[in-house]
């Protein structure tokens, strides 16, 4: 029996959700993954974090994908945990 941790998570904006996600099979086991375009946008995020050189709006979404990829990562645990 797997015990389930609740988190409350609140992903904006609802795009990344969107178009953002993909299941990818990794040694035969299904986990849930950035799409290549939200990689490389989170990607093109954290180098203008590091010059300190975000909007508000950037900053906004950078926490979203952020928050997300927390929430593969626990996804991918319990996937992982169940096979």
């Amino acid at each position: 029996m797997v015990k389930v941790k609740l988190m409350q998570v609140v992903i904006q904006p609802p795009s990344l959700i969107e178009t953002g996600i993909k299941v990818e099979t990794v040694n035969n086991r299904p986990l849930f993954k950035f799409t290549d375009r939200l990689q490389l946008h989170l990607e093109t995020l954290l180098e203008k974090n590091k010059v300190n050189d975000l909007t508000a709006e950037e900053q906004d979404e950078l926490n979203a994908i952020n928050e997300l990829d927390r929430l593969f990562t626990y996804l991918n645990s319990l996937l992982l945990a169940q096979q």
